[in-house]
């Protein structure tokens, strides 16, 4: 169940160590937008198949192909069952069961691999794998869908298709339940002022531009817009919806987040105040970090202060104090050398599709899964 407190204010509080908004970084989208085709919906999922029913329908709307990246509690046989009538073109792929070497080794991954800050999510490597898929069979226009997120009007997507020509990415406008950090939603709730940005789980992207990916960590959508020194043209425009959930259920929530929010949230503060990325040197994450942790104890400050019931603050400075220790464990040296890997990584990525196109110029799914050796870890369903 979602958090059951919010707290409605004509003035919101102002903290002078968060900024509460990026959207200033953003362009503004034309009144007016044409539509254009979508290729393929890419949908990383690990609930129960059931949760796939949307992002299928939406398929059949838009006839266009559904990627259903499996692991967990999904499954490619599972979900292509689900799809059987549904007139969607289906793939669908076992991640879990993936060999290893078919994406590039990260200088990211290799930076905090065997240490606290390791991140144990898969849906970094199913956005990778999803965008050469993409590549490999000649879609173009894709869109990046959440299982958890639904999509009101499909010709939302058909307007942000026709505007990734001018744009490296067209995020939809989360209504619903807001999409945040865990300190961010805690910042909300308790009254800061606190807008939300676009993301991954509602992006459309055209493969054909200079391909950029996922890093694994949080806010991995945010590195994804970003190229090496400033955010990547970048719109929004429709309506995506959020379904509920409590990011205040699993303390270990915030602290899996903390090193991902901390490097967006002081990469984008250098966008916002006009500079470049390439200011952040070891010198400006001990500012960044400093305004972190600050920013965190304000917050509590603010959370203690709330009206409702003692169990809905408890639970939300149970999660900031976690995030809070988590940050006292981050080195300004860290974060300096995460950026320099990552910057080192999107040259790999790069090499690596072009590489790939260079093995693999079929264009057809079926012959893509073979080459790629997913042919026995995925189900194909032509419309």
């Amino acid at each position: 169940m979602a958090s059951d407190h919010y707290v409605t204010r004509t003035a919101r509080i102002r903290s002078r160590h968060h900024h509460g908004s990026h959207r200033g970084l953003l362009h503004t989208a034309p009144m007016n937008s044409p539509e254009a085709d979508v290729d393929a919906i890419i949908v990383p999922t690990a609930r129960t198949p059931q949760a796939l029913e949307h992002a299928i329908a939406l398929a059949a709307e838009l006839k266009c192909t559904v990627v259903a990246l499996c692991s967990k509690d999904s499954s490619a046989d599972a979900v292509a069952e689900l799809a059987v009538g549904a007139d969607a073109e289906l793939l669908a792929i076992d991640t879990g069961r993936l060999t290893e070497g078919l994406l590039p080794r990260f200088q990211t991954c290799d930076l905090l691999a065997a240490t606290e800050f390791s991140r144990h999510t898969d849906t970094s490597h199913k956005r990778n794998l999803g965008l050469e898929i993409a590549r490999l069979t000649g879609w173009e226009k894709i869109v990046f869908l959440d299982d958890d997120i639904e999509i009101p009007d499909p010709s939302d997507l058909r307007r942000a298709s026709a505007l990734t020509g001018r744009f490296a990415g067209v995020g939809l406008n989360i209504h619903g339940y807001p999409d945040n950090s865990v300190v961010c939603h805690a910042y909300r709730e308790a009254g800061g002022e606190q807008t939300m940005f676009i993301g991954g789980g509602a992006l459309v992207v055209d493969t054909s531009t200079p391909p950029s990916f996922f890093p694994n960590i949080y806010n991995e959508d945010w590195f994804f817009l970003l190229n090496g020194d400033q955010l990547r043209p970048t719109t929004v425009t429709g309506i995506a919806r959020q379904k509920p959930y409590d990011p205040f259920a699993r303390e270990e929530r915030a602290q899996t987040e903390e090193l991902g929010d901390l490097l967006a949230e002081g990469l984008l503060w250098l966008l916002d105040e006009g500079r470049s990325l390439h200011e952040a040197d070891a010198a400006y994450w001990r500012q960044a970090l400093a305004r972190r942790q600050n920013f965190i104890i304000d917050t509590m400050t603010l959370v203690r202060r709330m009206d409702g019931s003692v169990e809905s603050r408890d639970r939300m400075l149970s999660s900031l104090q976690v995030a809070h220790r988590r940050s006292l464990h981050i080195e300004p040296e860290l974060c300096e050398a995460y950026v320099r890997a990552w910057r080192e990584d999107r040259w790999t990525w790069r090499q690596h599709l072009t590489e790939a196109q260079q093995n693999h110029r079929s264009g057809d799914v079926l012959k893509v899964m073979a080459e790629l050796g997913l042919e026995l870890h995925s189900r194909y369903l032509p419309r």
